[in-house]
């Protein structure tokens, strides 16, 4: 299930992404647009900048603008930067991986098998959407 954290990164991002000119957009203003809670909004954005999706400008005229063209950032990147791993387990992860304690044979795991397919069907709709995709 995408967390709420997530779910409100993309809208954010979207909202972003749908603003003429790249000029910075206040907090305030993205959370009401898309109904969002500030406070949580501003922990979303603060991770988006921190991960090089967005920039910041402080003062008057301030707020959060893309760094990127929305055709040049990739959905994977938005998805591990918000979300973490794709992969549903750590023992198929392509980033994070680790192999399971209660797994002595992946190679015969029927668990790893579906959990590769997932994850493989979840990378190929990411990689073939960028955020302009997701813009009304």
């Amino acid at each position: 299930m995408l967390s709420k954290k997530t779910k409100y990164g993309l809208k954010a991002l979207t909202f972003l992404a749908s603003q003429k000119g790249r000029q910075p957009v206040q907090i305030s203003e993205i959370a009401k647009q898309e109904n969002i809670s500030r406070k949580f909004l501003e922990s979303i954005l603060l991770t988006l900048r921190k991960s090089g999706i967005l920039g910041s400008k402080k003062g008057k005229g301030g707020g959060y603008y893309l760094i990127k063209e929305p055709k040049d950032i990739p959905m994977t990147v938005v998805m591990r930067v918000l979300e973490g791993p794709i992969a549903m387990v750590p023992c198929v992860s392509l980033n994070f991986y680790e192999k399971c304690d209660d797994c002595p044979d992946e190679a015969s795991c029927s668990v790893h098998m579906l959990m590769l397919q997932v994850r493989d069907s979840a990378l190929e709709v990411y990689k073939n959407n960028t955020l302009a995709d997701l813009v009304p």
